[in-house]
């Protein structure tokens, strides 16, 4: 039968979020309730309350997750009751075109939870990004539960569910960084930190961290770049290219999301070098370049979109690295807090000091 629990919604565009009780039916097929035990306060959370992503109001957000699968609906083989598992936003479907190429990161057709969680008076929640995790229980599709190693910490483990594996990936899977290369990241938040660590396990040379905020170049430093640049008092696209001889860097990923510092990550990199776009836009925004320099300048410009991950393949390769100590997915957690907090850490990703907070039940 239907169980009653706690969660966190957006009631309405910029509306402080609030803790309700929340209606998560029985599985149907193809469909798992997970038991939630830890979820990542992430910035998709805050563009959903402000209404950046659309205005299906009310959300019940939180995707960042990772918790114990309690229960499962008819034709559910991959995962069963009691298996410890990451949630994520990008169940592939088998089916389409890309699918079937070979290329099930880029899935044209991934799926989501038939039926609808509800608050007490029947009204439909839009779960964030599919999954809706700042409850005590979620329903999902069985295709967004990865299992993991289950001596995980859930709270390191949820990371992957969306800002690690993005900035990670951005720099192995999208970026290709290389043994030797030049890595330039602009933006040091949750997800530009990740792409350091990332750069950094591919075997990167030279790491460069910039960013306006020397406490956020500092925990850079500290998560494997090499150099760090404050562009608020330096011209970012002239110290990357006096770092790397005059060139630019070999990959540059942009982690902002801002059609100015994108263009910095355009004239940073070397000549037929790679411009990754990790840090998400709002719509309203546009970018001018010449077409000529993006002619003459060759390489690759690159989005990268859930770090270009397939969760079955990098999820459980991730928790194993951490699990034996070749990088430390547990420095992202700056706090633990409660359900009733999470309005105070939206308010504390715009202090600076924060990676991720991270919401443990």
């Amino acid at each position: 039968m239907p169980q009653h629990v706690q969660g966190v919604i957006a009631p309405g565009k910029d509306q402080p979020v609030r803790v309700e009780t929340i209606v998560v039916p029985d599985p149907g097929p193809g469909e798992a309730v997970v038991k939630v035990q830890a979820c990542g306060v992430c910035h998709t959370d805050l563009h959903y309350k402000q209404g950046g992503i659309n205005d299906d109001f009310p959300f019940l957000l939180g995707h960042e997750a990772a918790g114990v699968v309690e229960s499962v609906g008819d034709g559910v083989t991959e995962v069963a009751p009691g298996d410890f598992v990451v949630l994520n936003w990008r169940a592939v479907c088998g089916q389409c075109r890309a699918c079937r190429r070979g290329r099930p990161q880029y899935c044209f057709d991934t799926h989501n939870a038939e039926q609808k969680m509800t608050l007490l008076d029947g009204t439909e929640l839009t779960p964030a990004l599919g999954i809706g995790a700042f409850a005590e229980k979620t329903l999902v599709a069985a295709g967004q539960c990865t299992k993991v190693d289950p001596e995980t910490d859930p709270a390191v483990a949820g990371l992957l569910g969306c800002g690690v594996m993005a900035g990670i990936g951005a720099a192995i899977n999208t970026g290709q960084v290389g043994r030797g290369d030049s890595v330039a990241v602009i933006g040091c938040g949750g997800v530009g930190d990740a792409a350091v660590v990332g750069a950094r396990l591919a075997g990167a040379a030279r790491i460069i961290a910039v960013d306006v905020d020397d406490r956020k170049l500092e925990t850079a430093r500290r998560m494997g770049a090499t150099h760090t640049v404050n562009s608020r008092s330096t011209d970012a696209v002239e110290a990357i290219r006096e770092l790397t001889d005059g060139f630019g860097a070999d990959v540059v990923i942009e982690a902002v999301g801002r059609p100015e510092t994108y263009e910095q990550a355009f004239y940073a990199r070397d000549l037929a070098g790679t411009v990754v776009l990790v840090g998400v836009p709002t719509p309203e925004m546009r970018l001018e370049l010449p077409l000529l320099d993006v002619f003459g300048r060759g390489g690759a410009l690159k989005s990268s979109w859930y770090g270009d991950c397939l969760p079955s393949r990098d999820f459980p390769m991730l928790v194993d690295l951490h699990q034996q100590g070749r990088i430390d997915l547990a420095a992202f957690v700056t706090g633990k807090i409660g359900l009733d907090e999470v309005e105070q850490a939206f308010g504390r990703m715009h202090e600076g000091d924060v990676l991720r907070s991270v919401v443990v039940l």
